[in-house]
């Protein structure tokens, strides 16, 4: 009789149990297969603010029930959610006797989400990663569908950059202060030791942070909390890696008070899903914990990840066309074997030290601090007085000729043969090139990176209370100090024994790095190019108070924060000799938050949620220093963010069906962008046409995001589940911006870097790279036997190009010789030349399933693994791409998209095709 209760129990997912009279609740939670106590579960009476967690013995009592038909859920990271439904009515305790909990497999799958999918966009004037990773822990079915199903294809929930949600370990946020974004590799293939998160959404409140519009996310990595036993897992796959090999040991809470957790893994391939990625990644993790008593506790934690991994190249349609989509312009071969020449390498160790005291019943206070130091690395080429060495060099491609009207088409078939030929780096040419230079050891080519050298201090202290019965506060402070000294290393000289620290394509002067070390020679592994410092100090503080009654809950937030920036220049560039070297002016900025929400009970299974927001939110450090590489010169017209959220949702959590239907509306107003490129024709009718390397500043722009999303999830049978989600959004510039220029060009003329282009005319474009509507539906069978088997469909659609900017200004339109239209330049004729291209809809179908055994029915150990394949049709689709902003008039694009192939056309990134995931662990 005892063996079929927990069959049954084991399949349902929710259990109706009956009372006649109760006043309080027990019950204890074992696992299904070892059937052992589960410490630290979490037992919830849904829509009221109790909750606790099982003891050493699985045990755990809830002292008062609501009465009705509350809502229990027990829950536990790693297994699947159990729900029971309760009759109560006052007078006797209810006893839910052996409560089991199944494993649940596909946790394991998103917690490996961040490792499948963190190939950046080849961005290198960033550190951190742009994936769905904030959402992996999520146990809602949209979040699932959003970061596993969607997140291959760039999807972003609610069109929002990571910069507006929150990562933290233990309280310490994990958002760099450079570009807003957590950097994943800081702890990637450290899966077991990040399993236990807490996740809110959108603006929801969070007891650790104030947040942001996208959510929080906190992993907890406090010794204690870890289930004691150890966990090996092997992995293939043919994403970015090709094997991951990983183990974990957790000691639990010993006699004495002590709690270890160690955890190691290591990522390779030689060669990832596009050519000529490799990649390479160790990562290792130590906690340990001391409980002095039930009062005090002091944790430390330890986390190394290094991580190597070969990038790819975007690449226009005219050289996809000849090679395909997985082509990659960065790599050549060399003595056999493919090198990748833009490789980004990371290593930046975290010390953690936590304090946790617990004050009283109703009052805890957790103090963090940690120190961060290491390194962030992007290779690439440099070259003197050398042809340009990237194969995609528009030189070398066949529209060049063909657009040049010259050549035959027998011709033009001979050069695309050339570029096929051709069509890698040559690593050989270069070295003989550095053989044979006209200065005997000066090399013409080099191999250098872009580096990043970062030491942060973070420290906070969080308080939790609870006032009374119904009301209970949070709030917390925090402090960074950051320092960040950037230069370009010399890594290889390639066969040469020196390269000379100067700029060929300027001369004289403007043409030192370092006017304090004119006509310097450099070796390996020497500073050139340019070496500065940036310095950031960051405090905030927020208070939160949350109500909650038997028919609503309510909770209202406010936060302040005090931004400080500077940068140092160590070199004293040629160009900006008289602004480059020595410390900047401090900007300061100061910012506040509001926020606030609303639950309102229907019953325990139909709830009304309503939240809001208001906040402004510091630039990032990028954005103010328009061009650090060489000067100290503070972004112009350059201010604080204002974001406005406010989001709705009914939400229905009975038995059988689990649902959220929500409405959202964010607008994010001031913000600013900087990009770097090369551009023709931006002159003007006193200096004439300029042909410069110039960044970039567009300020004063408005992002709007509305929409609304839809997850839903049916229980059919007690094997069976199905699970459909939706998102649809709009997500465009609601406004137009303001564009400026730095122009090194300029500085070396002795003019003014600093050109007003004026207005940039974005308003109604779509905000770009991700797709705006998203549709999922999926069906899951789970056997009482331990295998189950999932499959789900989605189609994706509404993803747009990156405009380019400088192309929606005047510039592009006007001739500055006779102020007025260029010839052809028609409303008509600009508005279908500038329409911003659309990526075809398309459809994902994905596969997954696994089993698991129990190996030993003595020491309960257990053996699984599970199989996931997606993109199962293999469908070729586009995950981003951005116009190219060389051609800068409207006569020139023109000209250039003549013959149907430009030269400098936009530029494209592709998902993965088919591809697939492997995993086999024991626990033991």
């Amino acid at each position: 009789m005892k063996k079929l209760v927990l069959s049954t129990l084991l399949v349902l997912q929710a259990v109706f149990v009956f009372a006649q009279q109760t006043s309080s609740l027990k019950g204890k939670v074992v696992d299904s297969k070892s059937q052992k106590p589960l410490q630290n579960v979490v037992a919830t009476i849904q829509s009221t603010n109790q909750s606790v967690v099982t003891d050493s013995e699985g045990n755990f009592t809830i002292k008062s029930l609501p009465n009705g038909e509350p809502v229990l859920l027990i829950s536990s990271t790693g297994y699947r959610t159990q729900t029971f439904v309760l009759e109560v009515t006052s007078g006797q305790n209810l006893d839910l006797g052996t409560i089991v909990l199944e494993e649940d497999i596909t946790s394991e799958l998103q917690l490996s989400l961040v490792t499948i999918t963190e190939n950046d966009l080849g961005d290198d004037n960033t550190g951190s990663e742009s994936t769905s990773g904030l959402l992996q822990a999520s146990r809602d079915t949209y979040q699932q569908a959003a970061a596993y199903n969607w997140g291959q294809a760039r999807f972003r929930i609610r069109g929002l950059d990571n910069q507006y949600g929150t990562t933290m370990i233990n309280g310490i946020t994990m958002n760099k202060i450079y570009d807003g974004r957590p950097q994943w590799s800081n702890w990637g293939g450290l899966n077991d030791a990040t399993r236990n998160q807490e996740f809110t959404m959108g603006s929801t409140p969070s007891e650790y942070t104030f947040g942001g519009i996208l959510g929080t996310q906190e992993i907890d990595t406090r010794a204690s909390h870890y289930r004691p036993g150890n966990r090996i897992t092997m992995s293939g796959t043919n994403t970015n890696y090709s094997w991951r090999a990983m183990g974990t040991h957790a000691s639990g809470l010993n006699d004495k008070g002590w709690a270890f957790v160690v955890s190691g893994s290591r990522r390779w391939a030689q060669e990832g899903y596009f050519d000529g990625t490799d990649y390479s990644a160790n990562s290792l993790f130590a906690s340990v914990e001391k409980k002095f008593n039930d009062k005090h506790s002091i944790n430390f934690t330890s986390i190394y990840a290094e991580n190597s991994r070969g990038k790819s190249s975007p690449n226009t349609q005219e050289v996809t066309d000849l090679m395909g989509v997985k082509y990659n312009s960065y790599w050549g071969w060399q003595d056999g074997q493919k090198r990748n020449s833009r490789d980004k390498d990371i290593a930046e160790p975290i010390n953690m030290l936590s304090h946790y005291w617990k004050i009283n019943e109703n009052t805890t206070l957790n103090t963090n601090v940690a120190y961060q130091t290491g390194s962030i690395g992007n290779t690439r080429l440099d070259y003197q007085n050398g042809n340009n060495p990237d194969p995609t060099y528009y030189k070398k491609l066949p529209s060049y000729f063909n657009n040049l009207g010259t050549y035959s088409d027998s011709e033009i078939t001979g050069f695309e043969n050339d570029f096929i030929n051709n069509s890698q780096i040559n690593w050989n040419a270069m070295y003989t090139a550095n053989l044979n230079s006209g200065f005997p050891g000066r090399s013409i080519f080099v191999l250098y990176e872009d580096r990043t050298d970062d030491s942060q201090w973070s420290a906070n202290s969080i308080l939790n209370t609870r006032l009374s019965d119904n009301v209970s506060m949070n709030s917390g402070i925090n402090f960074k100090k950051l320092k960040s000294h950037n230069f370009q290393n010399l890594l290889d000289l390639m066969g040469g024994t020196y390269f000379a620290d100067i700029d060929p394509f300027y001369s004289g002067d403007n043409s030192q790095s370092d006017l304090n070390n004119p006509n310097r020679y450099v070796g390996e592994n020497d500073t050139y190019g340019y070496n500065y410092n940036l310095f950031a100090t960051v405090f905030d503080g927020f208070t939160q108070f949350k109500f909650n009654y038997n028919k609503f809950d309510f909770y209202l937030a406010q936060s302040f924060s005090r931004t400080e920036y500077q940068r140092e220049g160590l070199y004293k560039n040629g160009i900006y000799a008289n602004n480059s070297i020595g410390k900047s002016q401090k900007t300061t900025y100061e910012n506040f938050g509001f926020k606030g929400g609303l639950t309102y009970k229907i019953n325990g299974r139909h709830l009304l949620d309503f939240n809001g927001l208001y906040m402004t939110k510091a630039p990032i450090m990028r954005n103010v220093f328009s061009n650090a590489r060489l000067n100290n010169n503070i972004t112009p017209n350059l201010t604080d963010e204002s974001i406005v959220a406010a989001d709705a949702s009914y939400i229905i959590r009975s038995p059988k069906l689990k649902g959220r239907l929500t409405g959202f509306y964010n607008k994010i107003s001031n913000s600013s962008e900087i990009s770097f490129y090369y551009a023709e024709s931006i002159g003007d009718a006193t200096s004439g046409d300029t042909d410069s390397f110039v960044s970039e500043i567009v300020t004063g722009l408005d992002k709007q995001s509305m929409g609304a999303e839809l997850g839903l999830e049916y229980q059919i049978t007690s094997t069976i589940k199905a699970t459909a989600s939706a998102s649809y959004g709009q997500y465009i510039y609601s406004d137009n911006a303001k564009l400026i220029t730095n122009d090194d060009g300029r500085a070396a003329e002795g003019l003014n870097p600093l050109r007003d282009f004026g207005t940039v005319y974005l308003k109604d474009y779509h905000q770009p790279g991700l797709p705006q509507q998203a549709y999922s539906f999926g069906l899951e069978y789970r056997d009482p036997h331990y295998w189950w088997i999932g499959a789900n469909i989605n189609h994706l659609s509404g993803s747009y190009v990156d405009v380019s900017s400088i192309l929606r200004t005047d510039n592009f339109t006007i001739d500055p010789t006779s102020n007025d239209n260029y010839t052809g330049a028609t409303p008509e004729n600009v508005r279908t030349i500038l329409k911003q291209e659309k990526f075809d809809d398309f459809m994902l179908l994905n596969l997954i399933g696994g089993k698991s055994w129990r190996i030993s029915s003595k020491n309960r150990n257990t053996f699984g693994f599970f199989v996931s394949i997606n993109n199962l049709l293999d469908i070729e689709y586009k995950t981003g791409g951005f116009e190219q902003s060389r051609k800068a008039t409207y006569p020139d694009l023109v000209a250039d998209q003549a013959n149907g192939t430009p030269s400098f056309g936009t530029k494209y990134f592709y998902g993965y095709g088919r591809t697939y995931f492997v995993n086999f662990y024991i626990n033991f």
